[in-house]
């Protein structure tokens, strides 16, 4: 156990439950609130806010130990066309004072600045340095991984004939992954999965139960991770373990080096946004496919055929990261709609992958469409997703996988929504299948 690990265990029961937001709006699609109901329900909500002119929707004020957190509210973005435009213009539209709609406290900044929160230069500088690491060297060798981690976790669950699908199966694969690609031991991989719930579900009381304001929380988790990577980067200082952090440790590009807290919270970024993200993607997947037998039929008939479109699919109608706020830096015009200087922007992503305009029949789960625009990755520009490709390979193998070994799989109960407006999440989702037997590791 590292010392990351104990400050968090010994001072954890010292926390008091986070108080709610002021009147928090179910209406409100900035509100937590919203995303709790039933998936249906919110479909057909989304559908009457996408039908409204570029809104202003009011933020909200937390009470107690939480007053310094402040969310003044943002203007709603629901078009396609929209998010494609504020996405190529980062003159206007910036990212450096944060992708949420909360303002959090300075300190904030030492854990969760990471290089999705910056403008250029700097932005520029780290993504540089960071996709030294980004090779086609380094991406097949993790190719091989993610195959190897999914039969394991086929295997870990193949004999019960259920399981918590989030859980035992989704949740598993790109936390391995992205741990193996950061050289932090299996040891450790529980209480990274542990801490990004709480970074990500911090609004949520199974992340944050009885004990927490969520600030403290979020600061605690970032902090936790932050030394566990110092400890690991360390270790790697003049080596080559075939790593990334071992090739981050000891990159340098045009004369620039990562420093230990722009490493950490790259490392934060990662485990959080390429582990809760894809884990999502692939909960959702099954969620919809259960729904969609015809679909299924469709896929597994011709599995390479049309896991490309599928695996598409499936990103856009999940739509793991719900949104990314940015901030106007000049007044602007949009959508015909002046905007002030310091105004906060809202592009959902996932309103925009049901966009009537972009998408016939956008509700409908078709793992044949073609053209599929979707946004799921972000919209383009400097803070498209780095690690695109590697979730795409994951969702594809990880249900390769699955269709060969424990194919009658299915939903058998709805998905446990994640209390977020940021992450479109699946906490929990009970599936059923026929039992098999485990291959090992050597298949």
């Amino acid at each position: 156990m590292t010392a990351a690990h104990t400050d968090s265990e010994t001072t954890a029961g010292t926390f008091a439950k986070p108080p709610p937001e002021t009147e928090a709006d179910p209406q409100n699609p900035l509100h937590n609130a919203f995303w709790r109901r039933d998936r249906r329900v919110v479909d057909e909500d989304l559908k009457q806010v996408r039908s409204r002119p570029l809104t202003f929707y009011p933020g909200f004020e937390f009470t107690g130990d939480l007053e310094s957190v402040s969310t003044p509210g943002a203007w709603f973005i629901t078009s396609h066309p929209t998010i494609l435009e504020v996405s190529r213009n980062p003159q206007v539209f910036s990212s450096s004072s944060g992708v949420t709609i909360n303002d959090f406290p300075p300190e904030f900044n030492e854990y969760f600045n990471s290089i999705i929160a910056m403008d250029d230069p700097r932005h520029a500088r780290l993504r540089k340095i960071v996709s030294a690491g980004f090779t086609p060297r380094m991406l097949a060798r993790l190719e091989d991984s993610v195959q190897d981690q999914a039969r394991l976790i086929v295997d870990e669950v193949c004999e019960r004939g259920e399981c918590d699908f989030v859980t035992d199966v989704a949740a598993r694969l790109p936390l391995r992954i992205v741990c193996d690609l950061m050289g932090i031991p299996a040891s450790e991989h529980d209480f990274v999965f542990d801490q990004s719930n709480v970074i990500l579900g911090a609004a949520d009381d199974e992340y944050v139960p009885e004990f927490g304001d969520f600030v403290t929380a979020i600061l605690m988790a970032g902090e936790a991770l932050s030394n566990l990577m110092d400890e690991v980067a360390e270790s790697k200082v003049g080596v080559d373990t075939g790593d990334l952090t071992s090739v981050l440790v000891n990159a340098e590009v045009d004369g620039e080096r990562l420093t230990r807290a722009e490493l950490a919270s790259f490392f934060i970024l990662l485990v959080v946004a390429g582990n809760e993200t894809t884990r999502n993607a692939i909960s959702w997947g099954l969620v919809h496919l259960t729904d969609h037998p015809d679909q299924r039929k469709i896929w597994t008939d011709d599995f390479e055929g049309v896991a490309h479109s599928a695996v598409e699919e499936i990103v856009r109608i999940a739509s793991p990261v719900t949104y990314m706020r940015r901030t106007v830096l000049s007044d602007t015009v949009l959508e015909g709609q002046k905007l002030d200087e310091g105004d906060m922007v809202v592009m959902n992503y996932l309103c925009a992958n049901r966009d009537e305009s972009v998408f016939d029949d956008p509700h409908k789960f078709d793992v044949l469409r073609d053209p599929n625009p979707h946004v799921g990755y972000g919209g383009p520009g400097p803070h498209y997703c780095l690690g695109a490709h590697l979730a795409r390979r994951e969702i594809k193998v990880m249900f390769r996988e699955i269709f060969d070994r424990i194919g009658d799989i299915r939903a058998t109960g709805e998905p446990d929504p994640l209390s977020s407006a940021f992450i479109h999440g699946i906490k929990h989702l009970p599936a059923e299948f026929t039992p098999s037997r485990p291959v090992g590791a050597s298949a």
